[in-house]
């Protein structure tokens, strides 16, 4: 059935994924990184990202940290993976827009906290408040 040229052996495959796990430090995992998280607590409601249900609910919780491609949420409710939502930043401060975003993970992290992972659609340009040692985010 199988065809033995073409398929890769249980123990060759053992030793690539080994390979490939090795590699994956965290300074290797920081340096793939698109741009560079700002650990930084901001107040930040979520709503539905379609107009029309935009009513239907409202979720307050903070920021564990953000970039130009998106965010890391701590909420006391769960995001549907894969849903689009409206973030509004609750922080004069720092001047954030309104940003969509697609919710592209959500963990459990006890039973009233959730972390979840959102994706800006369109890189943001963060303010300088929020830059650490007034580093450029594009460096």
């Amino acid at each position: 059935m199988f065809d033995s040229e073409s398929t890769t052996s249980p123990s060759a495959l053992d030793q690539e994924t080994l390979r490939s796990l090795e590699k994956q430090t965290a300074p290797e995992i920081v340096r793939e990184r698109g741009s560079v998280r700002i650990e930084h607590k901001l107040k930040v409601v979520v709503r539905s990202g379609n107009s029309s249900a935009l009513l239907a609910f409202k979720i307050q919780g903070l920021t564990a940290d953000l970039s130009r491609g998106g965010c890391r949420l701590l909420l006391p409710l769960p995001l549907g993976v894969g849903d689009i939502y409206r973030l509004d930043f609750d922080d004069s401060a720092h001047k954030l827009p309104q940003l969509f975003a697609r919710c592209v993970r959500c963990r459990l992290l006890r039973e009233d906290a959730f972390e979840a992972g959102m994706q800006f659609f369109t890189p943001v340009d963060l303010p300088a408040s929020l830059q650490p040692q007034g580093k450029d985010l594009l460096d």
